[in-house]
């Protein structure tokens, strides 16, 4: 069977209009918003989506409303023509990729470079040259900790690109990976409080076989560094098994973790076991948490997480 040839929108309006022609037929929408650069774990969501709903948009927009003046947006990789290539391989292949040009740009500034899938680069809107955006949505609570820490403007920027999203796109579910949590759980929360009538399904973290989760960002990882980073998984998998042998106390677990990144050679940003729904800081494991982990090696960060029963 011929590979299928999804069409490509990059206006806001024209998107609209193609979602809600096929509500009209009675088709139900799913949505897997990414930031292109795409690797196995995008594309086991966009797997999962066919379950779920009858048309399938993936969206690729490097969104710089995530990224602070000093963070890599410049460096985050892309690769069109190649994301295409991936999805038409994809069984059943994908309806619509929505690739806006500019989100934040609202005829106000044409000075300012975006990303349009051929190679510009964005800037970051957070900058005080910025686009003229004011509106930003936050999760106060469950962005506070773990990534909100060292990325103060990281979740309103997700939170606020999601929006944009539901709102142009209009899907009835939406498919984001576990590897980002935190962001997950956020977003999970954000439609529950603003009554979205989204669907959010959370699907689980896709490994490499040597166990290091996906990211676009491993590319970016020297074959030293890669090496290295594969502690975070094995130093999880070690706390994982502990706790469910009975050794429950987070101080403990967390201190192996730290200590097996740190003898590897990674800079430990944040090592905490919180609860899976408050995403809230436990000191004895009694109930289903998460144990999370955001990690450098050399310039790159990663992060990582595995869920624990006991």
């Amino acid at each position: 069977m011929a590979a299928k040839e999804p069409e490509i929108i990059r206006d806001k309006d024209q998107m609209r209009n193609w979602s809600r022609s096929m509500r009209s037929q009675g088709k139900t929408i799913g949505l897997v918003p990414t930031m292109g650069y795409l690797h196995e774990g995008h594309l086991s969501l966009i797997r999962q989506a066919r379950t779920h709903s009858d048309v399938i948009v993936v969206s690729i927009y490097i969104n710089p409303g995530q990224f602070s003046p000093s963070e890599d947006l410049s460096t985050y990789p892309s690769d069109f023509h190649g994301d295409i290539q991936k999805l038409k391989a994809v069984p059943g292949g994908v309806d619509v990729v929505f690739n806006p040009h500019n989100l934040y740009d609202y005829g106000t500034n044409t000075s300012t470079s975006v990303s349009d899938g051929e190679g510009a680069k964005p800037v970051s809107c957070v900058e005080e040259k910025g686009l003229g955006h004011e509106t930003w949505v936050r999760v106060e609570r469950l962005e506070k900790g773990m990534c909100g820490k060292s990325r103060p403007v990281f979740f309103r920027g997700v939170a606020t690109v999601v929006t944009k999203l539901f709102n142009i796109v209009e899907p009835d579910v939406a498919l984001l990976g576990k590897k980002d949590y935190q962001q997950w759980r956020i977003i999970q929360r954000m439609v529950r409080d603003l009554d979205f009538s989204v669907r959010v399904i959370g699907s689980e973290v896709v490994r490499e076989n040597d166990g290091l989760a996906m990211s676009s960002r491993n590319v970016r990882l020297s074959p030293e560094e890669r090496q290295k980073a594969l502690s975070i998984n094995k130093s999880l998998s070690s706390a994982r098994f502990s706790a469910e042998k009975g050794h429950i106390s987070c101080k403990e677990l967390t201190y192996s973790v730290i200590q097996a990144i740190n003898e590897a050679g990674g800079k430990v940003d944040y090592a905490e076991i919180v609860d899976q729904e408050s995403l809230e800081p436990v000191e004895e494991i009694r109930s289903p948490v998460v144990f999370c982990v955001a990690a450098w090696f050399g310039t790159v960060r990663l992060i990582d997480n595995m869920e624990i029963k006991v």
